[in-house]
C-alpha cells in the first residue's frame, strides 16, 4: 500500500537525486568545454581535469555545512564547482580575467572563494594538508562548530607533512576530514613501486583517527558515507580520514588521454566507464521515475549556464599591470 509518508520519502528522494546529478553534470560539462576550447590557447594555465572523480567531490560537499571549509589540489575543478556551483567565477579565473575573485592570477591550479567556504587549493602535492589542520584548529578554538574537508591524492601520504599533519590532528582531536582521493598513481607511479605497506587504512586507524574507505561511483553511497563520517568527527571528537577510490580519465596534466603511455593500459577504464559517476546517476534518475524531458531540461539550462559563463570570461578585461602588486606581502 502506498501512503503519504510514503510518497514524500520518495520525493525526498528524488529531490536529493536531482541536486546530486545537476552537481555531476555541471563539473563534466565545464572540463568537456574546458576540452573543446582549450586549443584556442586563451586559457592560459595547465588544466588538471577531474573526469572520472566527480562523485567524491559532490559526494563529501553535499554533506558538508554550507558555511564549513574545503582546501585541495591543483586538481581543483570538481571540487570548487560541487562546493560554489559559481561558473562565471570558474571561468572568468580559467581565462585569467579581473572579473575573477583572484582577478587571473591563480589559473586552474589555485582556485579560492571563502565566501563559499573553498579556502585554496595548491599545486605543491601535499601542501594544503597543515594549511587545513590549522584551520581546523582555528575552528575548534572559536567553538563555531565547522568541519574543515582537505582533499589530496593518494600520492601526498608520501610526503613527511601529510604524517605530521594526521598526527597533530589525531593529538589535538581536531574536526577535519582528510579526504584521499585515490586512483592508485603519484602521477605516472603505482602504489607498488611507493609504498612499504600494503593498506594505508590500517596505518591510519592506529592513529586517534576514524578511518574509512569505498570503492565506489556512486554519488549517493560517498555522500551517506561522508555523512556517517561528519556525525562521528562531531560525536566523538576525532579527525576522520576517507580513502575514495576512482580512475582517472585523462592524462595526469592536459586535456588528452594517455592510455598509449608504457604506465596504464586502456583495459582498465573500460570497467570505470560502466559506472561512470554522471551516466550512473542519471539511471537512477529514470528509475526514480524522473521524466528524460525533465533530466534533458535541467541539461540544457546548465549548458546555457556555461555557455554564457563563457562568453562573459572571453568578453572580460585581463588585469592591469598594477594588480600584481596587490595582496603580496613579501
Amino acid at each position: 500500500m502506498i501512503t503519504t509518508e510514503k510518497i514524500k520519502k520518495k520525493n525526498k528522494i528524488s529531490k536529493l537525486n536531482l541536486q546530486y546529478y545537476k552537481k555531476l553534470y555541471l563539473i563534466r560539462r565545464c572540463e568537456e568545454k574546458i576540452i573543446t576550447h582549450y586549443s584556442e590557447d586563451q586559457m592560459k594555465t595547465p588544466m588538471h581535469m577531474s573526469m572520472g572523480a566527480e562523485a567524491i567531490a559532490v559526494g563529501i560537499c553535499q554533506a558538508l555545512e554550507a558555511n564549513d571549509q574545503v582546501f585541495g589540489t591543483y586538481r581543483s575543478h570538481a571540487l570548487f564547482l560541487a562546493k560554489t556551483e559559481d561558473t562565471d567565477d570558474f571561468f572568468a579565473e580559467i581565462y585569467g580575467k579581473q572579473t575573477a575573485s583572484l582577478k587571473g592570477r591563480g589559473g586552474s591550479m589555485h582556485l579560492c572563494s571563502p565566501d563559499y567556504g573553498f579556502m585554496g587549493t595548491s599545486a605543491i602535492v601535499a601542501s594544503a594538508i597543515p594549511v587545513a589542520v590549522g584551520a581546523a584548529f582555528a575552528n575548534k578554538q572559536a567553538n563555531n562548530d565547522r568541519i574543515v574537508a582537505v582533499f589530496f591524492g593518494d600520492g601526498a601520504v608520501e610526503e613527511g607533512v601529510f604524517w605530521e599533519s594526521l598526527n597533530l590532528a589525531s593529538l589535538m582531536k581536531l574536526p577535519i576530514l582528510f579526504v584521499c582521493e585515490d586512483n592508485g598513481l603519484a602521477v605516472h607511479t603505482p602504489k607498488s613501486q611507493r609504498r612499504g605497506y600494503e593498506s594505508i587504512i590500517d596505518v591510519v586507524s592506529n592513529f586517534n583517527c576514524l578511518a574509512f574507505e569505498a570503492k565506489t561511483t556512486d554519488v549517493e553511497v560517498i555522500h551517506k558515507l561522508a555523512s556517517k563520517a561528519i556525525d562521528r568527527v562531531k560525536t566523538e571528537m576525532l579527525p576522520c580520514f576517507l580513502r575514495l577510490r576512482y580512475f582517472r580519465y585523462l592524462e595526469h596534466v592536459g586535456v588528452n588521454q594517455d592510455f598509449d603511455a608504457t604506465y596504464r593500459s586502456k583495459d582498465k577504464p573500460e570497467q570505470w566507464l560502466k559506472v561512470d559517476p554522471i551516466g550512473l546517476q542519471r539511471r537512477k534518475l529514470k528509475d526514480l521515475g524522473i521524466e528524460e524531458e525533465e533530466i534533458t531540461d535541467i541539461e540544457m539550462d546548465i549548458n546555457s549556464k556555461i555557455d554564457s559563463s563563457i562568453a562573459k570570461a572571453k568578453e572580460a578585461d585581463f588585469s592591469g599591470i598594477s594588480e600584481l602588486y596587490q595582496g603580496v606581502l613579501a
